[in-house]
């Protein structure tokens, strides 16, 4: 059985520039040399058409609820998360990190390639389970176009974008407060991105981070491992000096850390989900 890498190249970044605690509540345009809304460079997990939300080319569309609401996430292995996510997300699913080198924390939603096992064949998010925020900010996202300006962004390609809307974008040429409330959480979901960048740079300063994996215990064989990933290593955590520890404690790390920790026992109930048996506490730093 071969081990599962778990990271991923996006690592819940929606745009080019930091954020800032202000938000331009006027619509901007930005268009192309054709007329239509130009997007920024770079991936985003989901967005398979994004632009830039204009009262010209989008006046006349909206939301409608889809009959599959969460069928985009559905092929999705591993979800950004926030730091301050961390303490909600450790009660349902293990907590990871990205990476070492831009350490970003994810929430693992399942156990093989294109399965989210908390979304069921009606594309509905398993009830009770928390819902990672960038899940619930699509299909709306912000890029920066200075330090103090965003653009909204939609993906029109998703189900929920509709020209017979529920929810209108727009009502004259102004959002509606409904389309306001959902920007405004996007908004607040990237000043808490930067906030969450930084703690994975500490992280990564520190060097209290290591490869790790999941073990499965094969009868007269040797343990294999089925997972690898990212996370944080206690005895090194150990060995941070007094200082620094509470800096992590006034910064709130230390309690994403310790919540991060706690989740990683969810290993067995997402392998068990996905049929990849693990034993408890198999877990162990290569």
């Amino acid at each position: 059985m071969k081990a599962l890498a778990y990271s991923t190249g996006h690592s819940g970044r929606r745009r080019q520039a930091s954020t800032s605690s202000r938000y331009d509540r006027e619509m901007n345009t930005e268009t192309a040399s054709t007329g239509q809304p130009t997007v920024p460079q770079g991936s985003m997990l989901f967005y398979r058409q994004p632009e830039f939300l204009n009262h010209e080319f989008h006046g006349a569309l909206g939301l409608r609820r889809p009959e599959r609401p969460f069928e985009f996430a559905r092929q999705a292995r591993v979800l950004p998360l926030t730091i301050t996510e961390i303490p909600s997300a450790q009660k349902h699913f293990p907590v990871i990190f990205s990476d070492l080198e831009e350490p970003m924390p994810l929430a693992v939603v399942g156990s093989a390639d294109d399965v989210n096992l908390f979304v069921d064949d009606e594309g509905n998010w398993e009830g009770g389970t928390y819902i990672p925020a960038y899940a619930r900010c699509y299909p709306f996202a912000l890029a920066a176009r200075s330090e103090e300006e965003f653009a909204v962004i939609i993906d029109r390609a998703a189900p929920i974008v509709s020209d017979d809307p529920e929810q209108p974008f727009f009502d004259g040429d102004k959002v509606t407060p409904e389309t306001q409330s959902l920007i405004d959480f996007c908004a607040q979901y990237d000043a808490e991105l930067q906030r969450t960048r930084d703690f994975g740079m500490r992280l990564k300063e520190f060097d209290v981070l290591s490869g790790q994996q999941i073990m499965r215990n094969v009868p007269n064989q040797e343990a294999e491992p089925i997972a690898r990933y990212f996370a944080v290593d206690s005895d090194k955590l150990g060995e941070l000096d007094s200082t620094v520890v509470k800096e992590f404690f006034d910064k709130g790390y230390l309690a994403a850390i310790f919540a991060h920790l706690f989740s990683l026992e969810n290993w067995q109930r997402v392998m068990e989900r996905g049929g990849r048996w693990v034993d408890p506490g198999a877990a162990k730093a290569n």
